[in-house]
């Protein structure tokens, strides 16, 4: 039974969920459109992988695979939809959505390629055998909703998506990762990308634009984004400009004003949120000044 408060599967039988606590009731399944990020991973050469090995060294290699996979994807939050053999089938967006969910799943299919580069290390030295996947990412929207009859039924998400996450998963090079123009238009800046073209795709009626992830920037936040971007200049601040380029008279009057028993309050918020159009060096003026006023508040006995 799944938990309608945080998404997590429970046995049958069980009256609170086991990951947040809340009640178990049973709900009738509701198709929920979504925008979601979709990630495919595939290991590459598996029937030949299979060729090579008895099935209970093949069931160990891929186990260590998706180990590696399943531990990233935790990490960041993602959800493993599906296994479908040596594949994996993963959901950002669904059933937890964050606002960064794009973000999470490119930053997610790097940290996996890093990961089954250490895991090879592994394997050359006890198996002689290297594993490489292909990874194929793309965001758009979705309806997701129960799928299946009888005893087997998954939640599953329909629509354009997933199938052209697939199609870039098979596009990729071994070792890898391919995304949509869609993914790389929302992530654009956060990481460095590799432009491959705009692509025909089998089954898909358009161009699809592609792009090769190269790795990742040291873009932090949006704001570190708009700076590599250029920001829009401002439009009739000429005064209030003017005081940012001139912090040390401000300083002086407020100063001034603060021995003469005036007061001031204090208004935290990130720069998007006090003003997106300011540049950094400018918001850099504002924080030293402010730095200042505060000092003179300790120096003025408040």
């Amino acid at each position: 039974m799944q938990c309608a408060s945080c998404g997590a599967q429970n046995p049958d039988g069980k009256k609170f969920c086991g990951e947040c606590g809340a009640p178990l009731r049973p709900v009738a399944p509701v198709a929920e459109l979504r925008q979601i990020t979709v990630m495919f991973c595939d290991l590459v050469g598996s029937t030949a992988l299979a060729e090579r090995l008895d099935p209970e060294d093949l069931r160990e290699v891929t186990g260590a695979y998706h180990d590696v996979c399943s531990a990233v994807i935790a990490r960041h939050e993602g959800h493993i939809a599906q296994y479908l053999g040596d594949g994996l089938l993963v959901y950002f967006g669904y059933p937890k959505a964050h606002e960064d969910d794009p973000r999470r799943a490119v930053r997610a299919g790097l940290e996996i390629l890093r990961g089954m580069d250490a895991l090879n290390v592994r394997l050359a030295r006890e198996r002689k055998l290297e594993l490489a996947v292909r990874i194929g990412i793309h965001t758009g929207p979705v309806v997701v909703g129960e799928v299946g009859a009888g005893e087997r039924r998954e939640h599953l998400a329909m629509g354009r998506t997933p199938n052209l996450a697939a199609r870039l998963q098979g596009v990729a090079e071994p070792g890898t990762m391919v995304v949509s123009g869609d993914t790389q238009g929302i992530t654009r800046g956060f990481f460095e990308f590799a432009s491959l073209g705009a692509r025909d795709l089998k089954g898909v009626a358009d161009e699809i634009p592609l792009f090769r992830v190269i790795g990742e920037t040291d873009a932090a936040t949006r704001v570190d984004v708009a700076r590599r971007i250029g920001l829009t200049p401002l439009t009739g601040r000429a005064d209030e400009m003017a005081v940012l380029e001139a912090p040390r008279q401000l300083h002086s009057h407020l100063r001034g004003a603060l021995h003469a028993g005036g007061s001031f309050e204090q208004v935290d918020g990130v720069l998007s949120v006090v003003n997106p159009l300011l540049s950094y060096d400018q918001w850099k003026k504002v924080k030293e000044l402010w730095n200042g006023v505060k000092e003179a508040w300790v120096e003025g006995g408040r």
